[in-house]
């Protein structure tokens, strides 16, 4: 008697469920990579800002090179080789302009450190005094005090080791971000194609789709960064400057366009440092009055005017996350965190609403 064959064991897996395991298990690789890579990013964030600083000017012009090319049939290289000329122009010619003036101010401000700080602490306190270690100090006799510590603490050895270290790194930083931006801008589209070969080859369309998604906004939000920082420095170089006569009015002006690529906190802490200095030189109620009227124009133009227009509805972050995302980035790469915290925030919320199919 023949025995029947044993049926096999082994259930049946449809191949759609064979791929989404297939991609189960890759996922894990994927994840503990992307650990990896923060951990060294972390390590190395002291060396992050040229690079970034580079990637991004080169992310931003490589449309304009390609269609350069395509249209005159020229190599790319020419057209990058023109602009990276142009941008270096540009930075010279700006520093010839501002620095200087820039300079003077800030040894003026300097000079003028201690009554400024008392007339702060004034606003604050009073006539009272304070109790600093049991001892009772009025306004003046704290400023004097802290400029005094400030003063120690500035001639310590080790604080002029330190500041002539950060002087070297600036200086090697500078040449170092032109040698990166001259290959950013001319080998964009290959180091673009080096990042997409990192990522396994099953999940490169997905990632594609997502990049497809990302990248107009991404450009958008730089680029809208860009303009309002531009606008927000000329329009505080007139109403300080011009039009209110502040002291300093070139500093606090390049002061408030750099701040206001931090988001939410940035601005605040520009009105607040550009407020104390006009309270400082305030004539009477007057000039603290033109001096708020001033600073509201300022805020609504930027935040109902030209943030919207040139930043774009896919662009917006809650305040909150706004917030989070800064103090994370910061705390953990420094200023290439806060660069970079909004354009990361923009890039999870793309790619979860395209692996979710929900709208923005």
């Amino acid at each position: 008697m023949s025995r029947r064959p044993e049926r096999s064991e082994t259930p049946y897996v449809a191949p759609e469920d064979a791929r989404r395991r297939a991609a189960s298990r890759e996922r894990v690789p994927i994840f503990i990579a992307v650990g990896i890579g923060f951990f060294i990013l972390y390590l190395i964030q002291s060396i992050l800002l040229p690079f970034l600083f580079s990637g991004i000017v080169g992310f931003l012009a490589a449309p304009l090179l390609t269609w350069c090319a395509r249209r005159t049939g020229l190599p790319r290289w020419l057209f990058a080789a023109l602009l990276f000329v142009l941008i270096l122009a540009v930075i010279l010619g700006a520093a010839y302009l501002v620095v200087p003036r820039m300079l003077s101010e800030s040894r003026a401000m300097l000079s003028d450190f201690e009554p400024t700080l008392t007339s702060m602490l004034q606003q604050f306190l009073g006539d009272q005094s304070l109790q600093v270690l049991g001892e009772p100090l009025n306004p003046s006799e704290l400023a004097h005090k802290l400029v005094s510590i400030l003063r120690e603490r500035l001639s310590q050895a080790g604080t002029l080791r330190m500041l002539a270290e950060w002087s070297i790194a600036g200086i090697f930083g500078f040449f170092l971000t032109l040698v990166l931006l001259f290959y950013c801008l001319a080998a964009a589209p290959q180091l673009g194609a080096g990042l997409l070969w990192l990522v396994p080859p099953l999940h490169r369309d997905a990632t594609a789709r997502i990049w497809a998604r990302l990248d107009p906004v991404l450009r958008r939000y730089f680029l809208g960064v860009l303009v309002v920082v531009i606008y927000a420095t000329g329009a505080a170089y007139v109403g300080l400057g011009l039009i209110l006569g502040i002291r300093h009015a070139v500093l606090l002006a390049i002061l408030t366009g750099l701040l206001e690529m931090i988001p939410v906190i940035g601005p605040i802490t520009a009105a607040v440092i550009a407020g104390l200095v006009a309270v400082r030189y305030a004539t009477g109620v007057d000039s603290i009055i033109e001096y708020a009227i001033y600073a509201t124009v300022l805020r609504l133009s930027i935040d109902e005017l030209l943030g919207p227009v040139v930043l774009g509805r896919a662009a917006h972050v809650h305040p909150v996350m706004v917030i989070f995302c800064f103090l994370a980035g910061g705390l953990l790469f420094g200023i290439p965190g806060v660069i970079m915290a909004i354009p990361v925030a923009l890039g999870f919320k793309h790619s979860l609403a395209l692996l979710y199919d929900e709208p923005v």
